[in-house]
């Protein structure tokens, strides 16, 4: 990969914001950022290997550090969906759920705090064009973790009231039968936005972030006079990073539990 000085300012942000892209057929509008997909991949298989690694040396005695720590990240998260969640047993779904989406958008959150060229250093071997590295700074990774909860909300919705209570929702909630054209556009509007809302909230704020990192590298490379100034920006901007990584993967996942508890609500 060349470095932040063998590149205009332009070139250098706009060769990190490149993704490794795989046309599907013809290409044009199909096509895989192969990159997204495999860091996504493998933070879940991460994640869910370390919990499994803590649960299978679980015990009842006094638990080691990290039983410890994921016993406090599920009791956490427990409780969220305990007080949303009152339409029967969460622990069934809505709570795993919750679990799952927390521990893997902070994973990928994460990626932002890896400095760009030393990873570029490994990609560099994969694709000379472009690596992202970052899946929510993607809009395909946010929209497609927010499409999947909002479809999986429906089929809890249509399961709750069944088809004919959710058709009649649909069309005679909140202004009555006589009104259902305006009923099911204000439903419309309601359903779209969610996963609209859901994912951008995400991919602006981790998309943001990457954009500030990359200037800031960029700061680095302009002289040995500014690298001081730019470890220091850096430095301050990864310690407030670190609560917008942990917010966003919360936020993401109190919207995936009120969704499924607004599923179950009859009006």
């Amino acid at each position: 990969m060349a470095a932040a000085t063998e590149l205009t300012p332009s070139e250098y942000i706009q060769h990190h914001l490149t993704f490794l892209t795989k046309p599907v057929g013809e290409g044009g509008f199909w096509s895989l950022n192969v990159d997204s997909l495999s860091v996504s991949i493998l933070l879940g298989l991460v994640g869910l290997g370390f919990i499994g690694w803590v649960v299978r040396g679980a015990t009842s005695g006094v638990p080691s550090r990290r039983q410890a720590a994921v016993e406090l990240l599920i009791d956490f998260v427990d409780s969220q969906a305990k007080g949303i969640f009152q339409h029967g047993d969460r622990h069934r779904f809505v709570a795993p759920l919750a679990l799952t989406v927390f521990v893997w958008v902070v994973l990928m959150n994460a990626m932002d705090f890896l400095p760009a060229d030393l990873i570029g250093l490994v990609t560099h071997n994969i694709s000379a064009h472009g690596f992202r590295y970052v899946p929510t700074a993607d809009v395909n990774t946010t929209f497609a973790l927010a499409l999947s909860v909002w479809i999986l909300m429906l089929v809890f919705s249509v399961q709750a009231k069944g088809f004919g209570g959710f058709m009649h929702e649909l069309f005679c909630s909140p202004f009555g039968a006589k009104l259902f054209p305006l009923n099911l556009l204000f439903n419309a509007i309601e359903y779209l936005s969610k996963p609209l809302s859901h994912s951008l909230r995400l991919y602006g704020n981790m998309y943001a972030g990457e954009i500030i990192f990359l200037l800031l590298w960029l700061l680095a490379a302009a002289g040995i006079g500014w690298a001081g100034l730019s470890f220091l920006l850096a430095f301050g901007w990864a310690i407030f990073h670190i609560l917008i990584v942990a917010l966003q993967a919360y936020v993401f996942m109190m919207l995936t539990i009120v969704y499924f508890s607004m599923a179950h609500e009859h009006h």
